[in-house]
């Protein structure tokens, strides 16, 4: 019951954040200047610090710790048999409960950091995306707050689903730890071969294909609609009689999805496709659902607001995507040799210098070694949608 409560309260902490960020101060679609993009990640960062040291302070609110047995059951069911060690101290809750929560508190910042860098990944496509389909830029802020609404529930979905299948099939850890590596193989070979990014062609997307089936899709943007009704000569004609036997004919007005409702649904499909590297990844931090929840929100919440930061200077990191496959192959080899590495002392105090100290590496090795051309321009796939609203 405990995690029911806290777990609505968090949800709706973050609800009404994002109603604020969404438009009760800034109603009007405008344009995310640099400084703007660079207060709301600042603010995005310094919260989700702040919940680090809630966690730190009071992590077992989380699952309503309230005695020895509780904090055992707890570590038992959610920390891996050699991550244990130091955290339980026979007869001593006070002490126990501290260690627990230095741990959670630990695994929270830890799955933080990686799924706020793999974000930026992230960021490479939706860039992408927005030119292709060739969206104006003041409705970036819209349809990155709604694809990211989406992206919060889809994420529950797939965390909550897959701690319950490693609870019953922990050997799924190694199917994820081989993934990884293979993904990192794969992101370090495209670009050995210098294989950059490509624009998306909306017109093979099967996004596109889909939503063109299942709904009927306006051709035009409508300034920063999602649906419009379509004009009453193209609606259906309904014939009804009323109580005094008068047959009425009326035409029923028919709703069309506008092109940036189908941007919106392809931003969703790109983080589902992202959340299959980013959740197995932290798995190898935590096993505890709520952890790892709690880390990819605040992390995804950032996103946005550095999609704002990073879009104008994303070309001077070309060697982040380098570093990006480094720390996915570091990450499938933890899950593998993870109980080798804990004999040697390995710790997750350990894997937040790793994350950063590769982070560092390529930010640095992009500013030494610059490169002469810029892998994605914000021209670059531009579309030729008229807008007309």
């Amino acid at each position: 019951m405990n995690e029911y409560i806290f777990f609505t309260l968090f949800t709706i902490f973050i609800v009404l954040i994002l109603l604020v960020d969404l438009g009760v101060f800034s109603k009007e679609n405008h344009i995310i200047s640099f400084k703007e993009a660079a207060i709301w990640s600042v603010f995005w960062i310094l919260l989700a610090l702040g919940f680090w040291q809630f966690l730190d302070y009071y992590g077992d609110l989380v699952h309503g710790v309230e005695n020895y047995e509780d904090v055992k059951q707890i570590v038992e069911k959610y920390i891996a048999v050699e991550d244990r060690g130091g955290i339980l101290v026979e007869g001593n809750y006070e002490l126990s409960v501290q260690n627990y929560r230095n741990k959670m508190s630990l695994d929270f910042i830890t799955g933080y950091l990686l799924e706020y860098s793999l974000s930026v990944d992230n960021i490479f496509v939706i860039i992408l995306i927005f030119g292709s389909f060739g969206v104006a830029e003041k409705y970036y802020k819209k349809v990155l707050f709604w694809g990211i609404l989406g992206a919060i529930v889809m994420r529950f979905i797939f965390i909550f689903l897959g701690a319950t299948i490693i609870e019953h099939a922990h050997w799924v850890l190694y199917v994820f730890g081989a993934f990884l590596i293979f993904t990192g193989g794969k992101m370090f070979y495209e670009f050995i071969k210098g294989e950059e990014e490509e624009a998306i062609d909306k017109e093979d997307s099967l996004v596109v294909k889909w939503a063109s089936k299942v709904f009927n899709v306006y051709p035009r943007y409508v300034g920063s609609h999602f649906f419009i009704p379509l004009p009453t000569y193209q609606g259906k004609e309904i014939t009804k009689t009323d109580k005094n036997g008068t047959r009425k004919t009326t035409k029923k007005i028919t709703w069309a999805v506008t092109p940036l409702f189908i941007v919106v649904l392809v931003i969703e499909f790109t983080d589902l496709i992202f959340a299959v590297d980013s959740i197995p990844a932290i798995f190898a931090v935590t096993q505890d659902p709520y952890v790892v929840f709690f880390s990819n929100i605040f992390a995804i919440l950032g996103l946005r607001s550095m999609f704002f930061f990073l879009s104008n200077i994303m070309h001077l990191f070309h060697y982040l995507k380098l570093g990006l496959a480094f720390l996915l192959t570091y990450i499938g080899l933890k899950m593998l040799a993870g109980s080798w590495l804990k004999t040697l002392g390995f710790t997750n105090e350990h894997s937040i210098f790793i994350i950063l100290g590769i982070l560092a590496i390529s930010v640095l090795a992009s500013v030494v070694f610059p490169q002469k051309e810029p892998l994605i321009t914000k021209e670059e796939g531009k579309g030729n949608i008229r807008d007309v609203g």
